[in-house]
């Protein structure tokens, strides 16, 4: 095999000069490559690396598949243009969507002016869809009539994966390719992944542990604070056990709680229907939550989950339509959107997605006691204490006056599930909030999950399409399926 990218001796010119020793790595044509490591390792840097984004101190990145490209009219060619990441991040490009806002998905009269996904395609690309085989498995034909501020996390993964790949860059990147999939999307986008090489692609993955990488990988770069601690083939690579840090104390004292609800019924849902536009997904849904029970709420990508979940934390004004009583009050009697969501701890992946606020860390965790997305009001000392408290027990003290935006996706979610805690909710509403987390972070936030859940009354409603992300506490299942 050819070589495809060469890096020798090469010091990047980062914040802080994070990596410490010079990078040393070739990359050949055909293999597949999956970046390997914990949280704030430097795997989003690395891809960013070999995307050309940053002056080096020292050293060089040759291109050799650039060689075959250049033209004596145009020799300067930007890695780039012929390199592309697919991540969480990617939809923040993607049309308008950094004019959309959190709740416009769910105001008919608001999204209007949303495009729908055939127009993301050219008609030329649109015909590829329908007709190439590489793209069947994505299952992208029938969501083509939906307006993208519709899509589910999930959808909208399969969405940006096609975009890039009809593209056609030279080399793709793929940040946590299976986030947000459900389990029967999982192994057909694996399988059409393991089919890239042979159309050309060079492709390339990133991972928070070994255990999440697909299947077609060759070879692992392992990054261990910001050092290459293994660079070769997978069948070479014997990762190193992990000891998983023990369960904070936590003193729930410390996080003072507001006076809870009398009703011992916390959500009563009756002859639900969900709909996107003339789409149905569910029709006739019952759904009784009572103080203290710990939910789990599954079903495959676009069934309904997210939905269903912004009529619980009166994001959707399409509650007052249905036949919903919250903490014993009828949706529509005169309650205050706020008098709910002071009662609920609530983070998602489609908040996280709109949660764009140029503000620290340690402000974004205090915004969680005025459920705003913003913070626009002062905190009192004592909440300030509080907040500050919580990001101790979630591991992320070191993020205070980090600025949100500056800091990897995986950091972000827990900033966000400090948010959650820091009023000590009577319901803790958790969408798929643990996306791309490492062993470490994950077990020490399942663990702070379950400490909060002995608390008594404590009610948890928990969505993910990983069985590993679940908690142990969880007693009691609701899963969506398509309406029929």
């Amino acid at each position: 095999m050819s070589e495809f990218i060469s890096i020798k001796n090469y010091r990047p010119r980062v914040d802080d000069g994070i990596f410490p020793e010079p990078i040393n790595w070739e990359i050949r044509e055909g293999e597949v490559w999956t970046i390997v490591g914990d949280n704030a390792s430097g795997k989003t840097t690395m891809a960013n690396i070999l995307r050309g984004k940053f002056f080096a101190d020292e050293g060089e990145i040759i291109y050799h598949f650039l060689e075959a490209i250049r033209t004596s009219e145009y020799q300067t060619l930007w890695p780039d243009k012929f390199i592309k990441t697919v991540n969480f991040k990617s939809a923040y490009s993607t049309s308008d969507f950094k004019q959309m806002y959190y709740q416009q998905r769910f105001h008919s009269t608001e999204v209007d002016e949303c495009p729908f996904l055939s127009e993301m395609f050219k008609p030329s690309q649109i015909e590829e869809l329908n007709g190439n085989p590489l793209f069947r498995s994505l299952n992208i034909q029938s969501l083509l009539n939906r307006r993208i501020i519709h899509l589910s996390s999930g959808e909208m993964r399969r969405m940006i994966i096609a975009k890039a790949l009809i593209d056609k860059p030279r080399m793709l990147i793929f940040d946590n390719p299976f986030n947000g999939l459900d389990v029967k999307m999982v192994p057909q986008v694996d399988e059409l992944l393991s089919s890239l090489p042979q159309t050309g692609v060079q492709i390339m993955f990133i991972s928070p542990t070994a255990d999440r990488i697909p299947s077609c990988t060759t070879h692992i770069l392992q990054l261990t604070g910001c050092r290459i601690t293994y660079c070769g083939p997978v069948s070479k690579f014997k990762p190193q056990p992990e000891t998983l840090p023990t369960a904070p104390a936590i003193d729930w004292n410390r996080i003072p709680a507001i006076e809870p609800s009398l009703s011992e019924t916390i959500v009563e849902m009756r002859d639900i229907e969900i709909s996107y536009g003339s789409h149905i997904v569910q029709q006739h849904l019952n759904w009784t939550i009572r103080r203290g029970e710990k939910w789990a709420l599954q079903g495959l990508n676009g069934t309904g989950k997210s939905t269903l979940l912004s009529y619980i934390f009166a994001d959707n004004p399409q509650a007052y339509a249905k036949d919903i009583a919250l903490f014993g009050r009828q949706r529509g009697t005169g309650e205050s959107i706020w008098d709910i969501k002071k009662r609920i701890g609530f983070t998602s992946s489609e908040m996280h997605l709109y949660y764009r606020e140029p503000v620290s860390c340690l402000k974004i965790v205090e915004s969680g006691f005025f459920d705003s997305i913003g913070l626009y009001r002062t905190c009192i000392a004592e909440q300030e204490q509080t907040a500050r408290y919580v990001m101790q027990i979630v591991g992320i003290s070191h993020l205070e006056e980090r600025t949100f935006m500056k800091i990897s996706s995986a950091e972000q979610r827990l900033v966000l599930f400090a948010r959650t805690l820091v009023k000590n909710p009577e319901v803790l509403i958790l969408d798929e909030p643990f996306h791309g987390l490492d062993n470490r972070n994950l077990h020490r936030c399942l663990d702070i999950v379950a400490d909060f859940c002995r608390q008594p009354d404590k009610t948890l409603v928990f969505v993910t399409h990983n069985a590993h992300e679940l908690p142990k506490c969880i007693e009691k299942t609701l899963e969506l399926k398509f309406n029929s």
